[in-house]
């Protein structure tokens, strides 16, 4: 059988074809591989090079590659939080025409840790509440959509650093169905299958000493159920509202967008008697803040990354003599947006020097900045200037930052 790829997009198969595929994964070269930080996985896997592009690639059988691969590609329609798949690759076999084992290949997460990684050193119980709370959004995203994961653990998570928080991505669909709609019951079961799963990875890290002493690995399994469980309630409960009391429903429509969520679909319904109000969010969609930023200035993000922009951006605006809202002679937003990112976003970014970045993208570096100006300013007790922030942070901050980076992926 002839080597076969494929693959999403037609510059990826000419950039796979350089790799050695006619080796076991096991046996690939040092000189094609990538060396970061990989998670337990009940398969090898490899990150490697294709062309510009960081690969991870993955051996496991043809029907669940092609499977999975599927499965990926409707998460990414959807818009779930998940690698992107680029390719299956089939009919591979070594030197000797013996058959070798099809691979999955995902483009790698820029930025992302498996939680392994992240207990190399000792994690604070505050950084595993925010891995809980990142896990959760998750599987609530993952529910809404219809998508039983079924494997729900640390292990087939990837993070990335979210302004203060972690955003998490699903990168083993696997086990994964796709429904219309999920059923109490087939929610209760991925939620029990991640309480084991959890509390059973963070009890070996206790055996191995990476965790730290005050974490009880049993609770913070429960805590994903529990955290989960005040999420879907926030976002799917039906409210009753005296009739008249129409506020009370933009009340709860702000509310979930505080939490990230737009509301795409609702159900208004007057009781018979008309004096009640019953109020359903039918569709609820994530990402409110990150679509808003979109909007405004082209700035791709993560949602709390997108949030604190935002803030910013909404703080710099009130001090432009252009700007007054419900003027109709003012900047419109999107002009000032578009001048905020072009004379303060991009050149205090760029004052980082790139190469003591390490993994952080540009909003994080941003959010960062932001970050130490406040601690700064409350310092001296009164407004410290960013280009004194940058400087600052470059000296003291982004040294010992660095320690708890993911590696660079290599030129």
């Amino acid at each position: 059988m002839a080597l076969q790829i494929s693959a999403t997009n037609p510059e990826h198969p000419a950039l796979l074809l350089e790799l050695p595929w006619h080796l076991p994964l096991e046996e690939w070269p040092e000189e094609v591989l990538v060396p970061l930080p990989r998670g337990i996985s009940r398969h090898v896997v490899r990150y490697a090079r294709a062309g510009d592009e960081v690969i991870a690639v993955k051996e496991l059988a043809q029907r669940p590659a092609l499977r999975e691969y599927e499965l990926l590609r409707d998460l990414d329609r959807l818009g779930i939080p998940a690698v992107d798949p680029l390719a299956v690759v089939t009919g591979r076999t070594d030197g000797t025409g013996h058959p070798l084992e099809p691979v999955l290949v995902t483009r790698h997460l820029g930025g992302s840790m498996p939680y392994r990684s992240m207990f190399e050193t000792t994690v604070r119980p505050a950084t595993m509440h925010r891995l809980m709370d990142a896990l959760a959004v998750l599987l609530v995203r993952l529910h809404l959509a219809g998508f039983a994961w079924g494997d729900c653990s640390l292990s087939n998570t990837l993070f990335r650093r979210d302004a203060g928080a972690y955003a998490a991505y699903l990168v083993d669909a696997e086990t994964g169905d796709l429904h219309p709609q999920l059923s109490p019951g087939q929610r209760d079961y991925d939620l029990d299958l991640a309480r084991v799963n959890i509390s059973g990875e963070l009890l070996d890290l206790e055996a191995s000493g990476a965790l730290h002493p005050s974490v009880d690995p049993i609770e913070f399994g429960t805590e994903i159920c529990a955290r989960y469980g005040a999420l879907w309630q926030e976002l799917t409960r039906t409210s009753v509202y005296p009739a008249g009391k129409y506020h009370y429903i933009d009340r709860r429509i702000r509310r979930l967008n505080d939490l990230g969520f737009d509301v795409a679909e609702m159900q208004i319904e007057h009781s018979s008697n008309g004096d009640t109000v019953t109020f359903v969010p039918k569709v609820v969609d994530a990402g409110h803040h990150q679509r808003q930023l979109l909007r405004l200035t082209g700035l791709d993000t993560e949602e709390n990354q997108a949030r604190r922009l935002l803030n910013d951006l909404e703080s710099w605006m009130a001090t432009q003599d252009d700007y007054e809202p419900g003027d109709p002679l003012a900047a419109r937003p999107e002009v000032l947006a578009h001048r905020w990112v072009r004379d303060v976003f991009r050149p205090t970014v760029r004052s980082v020097p790139f190469e003591l970045r390490g993994s952080m993208d540009a909003a994080e570096i941003y959010h960062e900045l932001l970050e130490h100006r406040w601690y700064l300013s409350e310092r001296a007790q009164h407004d410290i200037d960013l280009d004194t922030v940058v400087d600052d942070y470059i000296v003291n901050i982004l040294p010992r930052a660095r320690e708890t980076l993911e590696p660079t992926v290599p030129e």
